[in-house]
């Protein structure tokens, strides 16, 4: 007698994160195991455990992006991101400090 019955285990961390398994990840990146163990051998996504972040997901579908779209290497992918990333924080600085000077102006 054969089951079609899965058990599927939602895994949380402390911070209210949701983790999925290498598989799980794969799946919803539409890539391979195999290639996201090599991003993590290769520091560009931080498993937890043996498990990954939603920014960890996120972040393997814009690597693949520019990979495909920029023809970069995965490293060279995941540096642009970090810089791209990066601005976009230094930018929402800067406009954070324009407001708060033109407050104190005012």
């Amino acid at each position: 007698m054969s089951s079609n019955l899965s058990l599927s285990c939602v895994v949380w961390t402390e911070t209210g994160d949701r983790l999925y398994s290498f598989e799980q990840a794969a799946y919803l990146t539409q890539t391979s195991v195999l290639l996201l163990e090599r991003f993590a051998r290769l520091g560009l996504i931080e498993p937890v455990g043996i498990m990954l972040r939603r920014q960890d997901l996120f972040r393997v579908v814009q690597i693949q992006r520019l990979h495909r779209d920029l023809n970069l290497n995965w490293v060279g992918a995941a540096m642009v991101l970090d810089m791209v990333t990066e601005i976009a924080q230094l930018k929402a600085q800067l406009r954070a400090y324009r407001a708060e000077l033109q407050i104190r102006n005012s």
